[in-house]
């Protein structure tokens, strides 16, 4: 793989993470448009999550040193780890499965078009909040819990996680932009557990003892990262005026051209 593929995946990578369109379901399909060889894949796509991760430590930064700093009077932290039980309970009790249907591509359509049905209903139930003025701009337990269990949903490709948690904020009565920030927030655990989870699975299949492109793996790191922070930026700021359902039309017909291409054998 060379670097131009790398930086293309990494680019892919840093703006599906954070705006609504599955980062998951995108690089999967990218890999196989670009024919990516799938075999020396897993350490690759396990170094891009690290680029998202400083894309949101860079945006974050103030708010988790002094979340760290003050673990008692910023409630932010528990509630962080609260949101992120429900994924850790579908990871611990599917084990297996949930690997097997992250990493296959057979919903990958049906998923897209899921995401797009989610973004569609935030945007109904957003906008009926806020002409009933019922929208809440602190994070609770059950907020969180619900978002956790979103994200949860989230971990299959296709499945947008920013776009089911920001759904799970709004539903359980956010507004969009606190669901927004939380949403990426929660994104660090999420991206950190996965890391230390798939980096001891790629050390176990032997990946480190593969020959390692680390010129070509390092440029989609730094596209991921700098990628991801400008999606941040770029969504926290349009959050409140663009309607969502711009993003469940292009997934929407995404899906469908994945559905149309894996009928037709075009990818499988």
């Amino acid at each position: 793989m060379g670097i131009l593929k790398a930086s293309v995946l990494g680019l892919v990578q840093g703006l599906s993470e954070f705006l609504p369109i599955s980062s998951s379901g995108h690089l999967n399909l990218f890999e196989m448009l670009l024919q990516v060889d799938l075999e020396h894949q897993l350490l690759f796509n396990i170094l891009l999550h690290v680029g998202t991760l400083v894309a949101v430590l860079a945006v974050f930064w103030r708010e988790w040193v002094h979340m760290i700093a003050h673990p008692i009077k910023d409630k932010t932290l528990l509630l962080l780890i609260v949101a992120s039980l429900p994924a850790l309970a579908a990871k611990v009790l599917l084990g297996d499965r949930l690997d097997a249907l992250s990493t296959g591509n057979a919903l990958l359509g049906v998923s897209f078009l899921f995401t797009g049905l989610l973004l569609v209903l935030t945007q109904w139930i957003s906008q009926r909040q806020q002409k009933a003025e019922k929208e809440h701009q602190e994070v609770g337990v059950v907020h969180a819990l619900i978002m956790g269990c979103l994200q949860a949903v989230g971990m299959l490709p296709g499945v947008s996680r920013s776009g089911s948690t920001i759904f799970g904020g709004v539903a359980s009565g956010l507004d969009r932009k606190t669901a927004a920030k939380f949403s990426f927030m929660m994104s660090m655990p999420a991206i950190l557990a996965s890391f230390l989870s798939e980096g001891y699975d790629a050390y176990q299949a032997g990946a480190l003892s593969q020959t390692i492109e680390w010129t070509a793996i390092l440029a989609g790191m730094a596209v991921a990262a700098i990628s991801g922070y400008l999606a941040i930026r770029f969504f926290l700021r349009i959050i409140t005026k663009a309607s969502l359902n711009w993003f469940a039309l292009y997934v929407v017909l995404l899906g469908i051209a994945v559905i149309f291409m894996q009928g037709m054998g075009i990818i499988v």
